[in-house]
């Protein structure tokens, strides 16, 4: 059973621990691919220059392209995938009381060149509100190096469902 909706949609991002705080509101298109999995595609909208101090920092080239996040969720589990742009993509594992994955690549010219980072993850908790569709999901986890936490986070993705 495959079923699509296109749907307003808000991704936050915020850390407990240090100032960092993103919010993405978009359109996304909801698959239903079975009872209780879902995947959700969005589009982050482009960010077309970043302030810093009274100056502007140039974007590399290849950053104007969109970049493409995905999230496979069931109440269990979530995976979000982040792809695009050429130069920088992610991928996050979380299941509540596990510690998962969270891994980063920086892509250069050299293709043999490896530049991935893998970071562990302890999911604290994680929340899935509705009963045939998700309106809200909600992750709540620590980040760790080895064995050094680098920060304690949150993760909301608000739904409108119509």
């Amino acid at each position: 059973m495959l079923t699509q909706h296109h749907t307003p949609v808000c991704l936050s991002l915020a850390s407990f621990d240090l100032p960092l705080w993103s919010i993405v509101e978009t359109n996304a298109t909801l698959y239903q691919r079975e009872p209780e999995r879902f995947h959700v595609l969005l589009t982050e909208p482009l960010i077309q220059d970043a302030q810093i101090g009274a100056g502007t920092v140039p974007q590399p080239s290849g950053m104007s392209t969109p970049r493409l996040l995905w999230l496979e969720i069931t109440p269990y589990r979530v995976i979000m995938t982040m792809q695009g742009n050429g130069h920088f993509s992610y991928r996050h594992f979380w299941e509540q009381g596990v510690y998962g994955l969270s891994r980063y690549w920086l892509q250069t010219t050299d293709v043999m060149e490896n530049n991935q980072i893998r970071l562990r993850n302890f999911t604290r908790s994680l929340f899935l509100k509705g009963k045939k569709l998700p309106s809200h999901l909600r992750v709540e986890y620590e980040l760790w190096s080895e064995q050094v936490q680098i920060g304690h986070y949150v993760l909301n993705l608000e739904i409108q469902l119509q």
